[in-house]
């Protein structure tokens, strides 16, 4: 996770335990539905944040897409349980189709 997704991250979820706790704490003393309304919000942001927080940019590797190099795209990953795995999975047989 890069720093800035990992900033948005932390606001979110500091934000998340903010709203639950000034809900709890403060707000119920005056409002018990304006509290549940803050607790609600803050049910919302945690998917949210994991999203913001997972979503990679178009200039960054996934993690199964193999390495750009000059041994074609049918390399592999260079890890060989890996790529054993990947083999399988797509129907090929050995590690004759990569030579």
């Amino acid at each position: 996770m890069n720093a800035h997704r990992r900033h948005w991250y932390y606001a979110m979820m500091g934000t998340c335990v903010v709203l639950f706790v000034m809900a709890w704490a403060v707000v119920r003393l005056w409002s018990v539905q304006a509290a549940i309304g803050m607790c609600l919000v803050a049910m919302v942001i945690p998917p949210v944040a994991a999203i913001i927080a997972n979503r990679h940019g178009p200039n960054e590797r996934w993690f199964d897409e193999p390495q750009d190099d000059d041994r074609g795209s049918d390399a592999g990953t260079g890890d060989p349980e890996s790529d054993a795995w990947w083999d399988e999975l797509e129907g090929r047989k050995g590690k004759d189709h990569r030579r």
